[in-house]
């Protein structure tokens, strides 16, 4: 068993943009896409869905989430769920966070922590919450 892995749900047919987008805020990766009319439902479905992601894939070394367009009804941002990343540098975190904070909204610059990490907050421009962390000393 492997798991859990990430599943982003984007309104407005967002999803295409939003993972190209994570793509280069990682500086790489591997993307992979499934439109409704490349599937096997694309009969089933009506003509205007038929651009929409079903899937959509992300992997950057150990690194894996997935995501679609909304099919069925709207998805409600919330406070609910973040995805958190583990960097292995001070800089990797600080070039992530200012990739991934253009055109979002910054809740916490990344600074060194009472746990002995270097840790930031920020909402991206599609709505979806980070949360970085370099751990620069053993947890406290």
């Amino acid at each position: 068993m492997t798991g859990p892995t990430p599943y982003v749900r984007f309104n407005d047919e967002k999803c295409k943009e939003a993972f190209t987008f994570y793509k280069d805020c990682f500086g790489g990766g591997e993307l992979t896409f499934q439109t409704v009319g490349e599937s096997p439902m694309a009969g089933d479905m009506a003509p205007e869905t038929h651009n929409r992601i079903m899937h959509a894939g992300f992997k950057f070394g150990k690194i894996e989430f997935y995501g679609a367009d909304m099919m069925r009804d709207k998805a409600t941002v919330g406070d609910n769920i973040a995805l958190s990343l583990n960097c292995d540098s001070e800089e990797e975190l600080r070039s992530f966070f200012e990739k991934i904070s253009v055109g979002g909204e910054v809740f916490m610059p990344p600074e060194k922590q009472f746990w002995g990490g270097i840790f930031g907050v920020v909402t991206d421009k599609f709505g979806i919450e980070w949360m970085v962390n370099y751990q620069v000393e053993p947890m406290k």
